[in-house]
C-alpha cells in the first residue's frame, strides 16, 4: 500500500489550516453572483473553497494568511485600486503583513500570485501556485 503524504492527505480531504479557523460557508447567492460583480469567474477551486468556507484565517505551516470573506472581495479590490495599480489582479487574501495574495485574471489559467501592498504594480506580482491547492502547499513549504 502506497504511503500518503501529509499534504497529499490534506488535499484530498479539504484545506486546513495549521493554527487558526475559517469560517462557515458563503450563501450561495453571493458566491453566484461574484462573477458578475467582478467583472471575471472565479477559479472552480475558489469558488467551491468560498462554498465551504467564506473567509477565514490562520497558519498554513508557519505562514499566516487571511482569506477575504465573499463580501468582502469587491470592495476590497475597489478600495486598494488594484485595477488601477495592478491591472488583472483580482486580490483575495493577504499575509496580515504587506502582502497580497490574487488570481492573475489576464493569463487564461488565472494562477496565484504574492504582490506587495505597498506600491503596489502588476510588475512586482510573483506566481506563487498554479491554484488554492498549490497556494497551501507553497505556504505549507516556505520556512
Amino acid at each position: 500500500m502506497e504511503q500518503i503524504t501529509k499534504r497529499h492527505w490534506r488535499i484530498a480531504v479539504g484545506y486546513a489550516l495549521t493554527k487558526g479557523r475559517f469560517d462557515p460557508p458563503a450563501q450561495a447567492a453571493v458566491v453566484d453572483g461574484l462573477p458578475a460583480s467582478l467583472g471575471v469567474t472565479l477559479p472552480k477551486d475558489y469558488a467551491n473553497f468560498l462554498r465551504e468556507h467564506n473567509g477565514g484565517e490562520g497558519f498554513i505551516g508557519d505562514s499566516y494568511i487571511i482569506f477575504f470573506k465573499a463580501e468582502e472581495l469587491v470592495d476590497f479590490n475597489r478600495e486598494y485600486e488594484v485595477e488601477k495599480y495592478a491591472p488583472g489582479i483580482l486580490l483575495f487574501a493577504s499575509n496580515g503583513g504587506g502582502e497580497a495574495y490574487g488570481f492573475d485574471t489576464h493569463d487564461v489559467e488565472m494562477p496565484i500570485v504574492r504582490i506587495p501592498f505597498i506600491f503596489m504594480e502588476r510588475q512586482s506580482a510573483e506566481t506563487i501556485a498554479r491554484d488554492l491547492a498549490g497556494l497551501f502547499a507553497a505556504l505549507e513549504d516556505l520556512k
